[in-house]
């Protein structure tokens, strides 16, 4: 199963790397196949790769819609699935 869920750019690396963070979990992922992309950009990774970027208000609306889905009191299962899937390589 694949999620697609926006991850923010926090840190700009060499060879066309990134490190992005979700929900406290930063990964090192490529950026490789996208054009220009810059430090506080929300994009889309699936096996490490970012493959697209969004419009960072419809990414905030989204990451919104995420945690208000999560059970009070509960870890947000949603988050932390696609956390886990975002970061899969096969």
């Amino acid at each position: 199963m694949c999620l697609a869920i926006p991850i923010r750019v926090e840190e700009l690396l060499p060879d066309s790397m990134a490190r992005v963070t979700l929900g406290g979990v930063s990964k090192t992922v490529s950026i490789a196949l996208i054009d220009d992309v810059r430090l506080g950009d929300y994009v889309l990774i699936h096996v490490g790769f970012a493959l697209t970027r969004l419009d960072p208000d419809e990414a905030e609306r989204t990451l919104a819609l995420m945690r208000e889905a999560s059970v009070p009191g509960l870890p947000p299962p949603i988050l932390k699935i696609a956390e886990n899937a975002a970061y899969e390589t096969y």
